[in-house]
């Protein structure tokens, strides 16, 4: 009975001392950002973005959403929320931020991992990247590794076919290096590119080959970009690879491995395969190519190329560059790049379509170089 009554008392005591903790705690008043919704369709068709900032003097809405060719109507409310109606919003998962009294900012309710960008996704669930409920699964797992090329632990994203937990062991897969652009992180062709859905569908479809998708992080702090990049080359083929190989029964010779990448990514895809061009018979470039400013690096490829042209050529299966039309900001770049290509005699395909320098173009090459590669 005693120790009845003394833990009866106990919880008396401590209930009466979280009141009184309670007291004293200051109410918070409750504001527009407890019920704001940060993104919807209208009506009309158009897309609303709204933030609270009461304090803030300008604010413009950035990202992919204003790549369009759209009409921006920016609103200020007496309540401080701002508001930005958008037209001409294609479907799907898009990048959005604000430049907020000029420091770009995510949006305050966001709780995504990205450091500047949210991801709204409104889609019709028809497209090629569509979440499809009765479509089989496959897993993304993330894995850190320890760089001794850079001197950090970093982490890659790596997506595996449906039911592959229950194989693991018994087949070797193929592997596709798969690497964002500049800014974003091995989080991006998921998060954004919906790069699972993708595959997810086209093996669904039995319109590609089963396969391990890698996506490193090719973000490295570095100067400039000119210095990331070979940086990362070294990163992958001395860490991520042999990471890779040790933890998923897959296979280890040029002819089951591919790699691909977007915008800076594309660089360090095409410094990767020229200066690896033993190690991957599948090699696309997206929206990339050096910059035609950099005399220096032109001047060295004009004889690199021509040195490697005739390996490169025996080497590599398929070397293929796509970008988003002349409105890609890469697309000069690439013109420029494709002329060293053939001054070298280095066979390529090439290949340019509506959309830019955008995740709505980068997501159709990643529909388009998964049906091709390992067959």
């Amino acid at each position: 009975m005693k120790k009845t009554i003394i833990a009866i008392s106990t919880a008396v005591l401590l209930l009466g001392s979280s009141n009184a903790l309670s007291a004293q705690a200051p109410k918070r008043v409750p504001s527009p950002n407890d019920t704001i919704v940060p993104v919807r369709k209208l009506p009309n068709g158009n897309v609303l973005f709204s933030v609270y900032a009461p304090k803030a003097r300008t604010i413009e809405l950035k990202g992919d959403v204003a790549n369009y060719n759209n009409e921006i109507t920016t609103r200020e409310g007496k309540n401080g929320v701002w508001t930005f109606e958008v037209t001409n919003v294609p479907e799907g998962a898009l990048r959005y931020y604000y430049i907020i009294d000029g420091v770009a900012t995510k949006e305050p309710t966001s709780t995504k991992p990205n450091i500047q960008t949210n991801v709204y996704n409104l889609d019709k669930g028809d497209e090629f990247f569509a979440y499809k409920k009765d479509v089989p699964h496959g897993a993304v797992a993330i894995h850190k590794y320890e760089s001794t090329v850079i001197g950090e632990t970093r982490s890659i994203h790596v997506w595996t076919p449906a039911g592959y937990e229950k194989t693991a062991g018994k087949k070797k897969l193929p592997v596709l290096y798969l690497i964002h652009g500049g800014g974003d992180n091995d989080a991006s062709w998921t998060e954004t590119g919906q790069a699972n859905n993708i595959l997810d569908n086209l093996l669904a479809e039995g319109k590609m080959e089963p396969m391990i998708v890698v996506m490193p992080n090719g973000t490295i702090e570095t100067k400039d970009l000119a210095g990331e990049v070979p940086i990362f080359v070294e990163d992958l083929h001395e860490c991520i690879v042999p990471f890779v190989e040790s933890k998923y029964n897959v296979y280890t010779d040029a002819a089951h491995r591919a790699i691909a990448g977007l915008s800076m990514g594309g660089w360090e895809t095409m410094e990767t395969a020229l200066k690896y061009y033993d190690d991957y018979d599948y090699v696309w470039v997206l929206s990339a190519g050096w910059h035609t400013t950099d005399k220096a690096k032109y001047e060295y490829e004009a004889t690199h190329l021509k040195q490697i042209a005739s390996a490169f050529n025996k080497t590599v299966k398929q070397f293929v560059l796509m970008q988003g039309n002349p409105e890609d900001i890469a697309y000069y770049n690439c013109e420029a790049t494709k002329k060293l290509l053939d001054d070298a005699g280095i066979k390529y395909e090439y290949y340019t379509e509506p959309g830019g320098h955008t995740w709505y173009t980068w997501r159709k090459n990643l529909y388009a170089l998964a049906q091709r590669i390992f067959k």
